[in-house]
């Protein structure tokens, strides 16, 4: 099969922004080539190298490539508004984030080899007591872990991100045995099955990307919890009798403030409310949000530029 690689010219500061775009038109993959991780890497001193090119640590700050796969009957009317929804997110940043050139370009290629080449890089991802595995990688669950198995479609959430990361983090802390939980724009579904194997009685998955949902409900029943996971292709729940103990909601800030007034009626009184895919120029916005329909932040959490929000329904 062939497919429409899609290339992104920009920088370190805007590459997670960029990735984050392109993650939400394809299912096929996005990679980040930027050599400043490569030299953070020959920096940690935790790791051994058997040869790194010298020049890299004199390397001035210079162009990462970001890169999305396309089906090609696809990629004519995705790729522009790709580039798009990036010019919108440099305009809403308002300077404060550099975003390079945006200069794009695309190739055809074959896809079997990427493909191949692309599922290596994926490794195990632990976060506390919850490990990420891809469903082709082997790997021994070791006493106090509880294993998340994504398949090879690993769009949409995979644990690598940092505002996935810190949901899964956060949610180990706030989570009861029990406990009814809610996961808004679910994605790959990572959120909620990982509550269901943290205890969680119940969850419910929301989306409104039809492949999202297709492949939260894929994975649902990869690792055996579907039978207590609801997987809807809706933006919120339409059913305000279903009120969770803890809900996730990791998207961007403009539709997190959007969604904040419908959010309270599927939360229960005191309920947990975590939220992430915030950038720091719009925390204040989304706090503002929250805050006017009854909700009180109680934590705030960083990892490189996105943010992470815990707030509580007020009774």
């Amino acid at each position: 099969m062939k497919y429409v690689e899609l290339t992104v010219h920009t920088t370190t500061e805007a590459s997670e922004l960029v990735a984050d775009v392109m993650w939400n038109h394809t299912s096929y993959g996005v990679t980040v080539c930027d050599a400043a991780d490569i030299i953070a890497l020959q920096k940690d001193s935790t790791i051994f190298w058997d040869y790194m090119d010298e020049s890299l640590e004199r390397a001035p700050r210079g162009d990462v490539l970001v890169k999305c796969y396309l089906g090609t009957d696809a990629a004519e009317k995705t790729v522009p508004c790709i580039m798009r929804e990036i010019a919108a997110c440099k305009e809403r940043s308002g300077g404060e984030i550099e975003f390079g050139t945006l200069e794009e370009v695309k190739r055809e290629i074959e896809g079997d080899d990427w493909i191949e080449v692309w599922k290596k890089h994926f490794r195990p991802i632990p976060l506390g007591r919850i490990v990420v595995v891809p469903e082709w990688i082997a790997y021994e669950r070791k006493p106090g872990e509880e294993l998340v198995l994504l398949d090879s479609n690993m769009a949409f959430g995979t644990g690598e991100h940092e505002t996935t990361s810190m949901c899964v983090e956060l949610m180990q802390e706030y989570l009861r045995e029990g406990d009814t939980v809610i996961d808004v724009g679910c994605g790959s579904g990572i959120l909620g099955i990982a509550a269901l194997k943290l205890g969680a009685g119940k969850a419910y998955l929301t989306d409104i990307d039809t492949i999202a949902v297709e492949s939260a409900l894929h994975n649902c029943a990869l690792n055996g919890v579907s039978g207590r996971a609801v997987v809807a292709h809706s933006h919120l729940l339409e059913d305000a009798e279903i009120c969770g103990d803890l809900m996730l909601a990791n998207i961007t800030a403009e539709v997190l403030c959007l969604l904040a007034p419908s959010i309270p009626k599927n939360l229960k009184s005191e309920g947990v409310l975590i939220l992430s895919g915030i950038i720091e120029s719009r925390l204040a916005m989304v706090r503002e949000a929250y805050a006017a329909v009854g909700m009180t932040a109680v934590r705030e959490r960083r990892k490189g530029e996105w943010y992470a929000l815990v707030l509580k329904k007020r009774a």
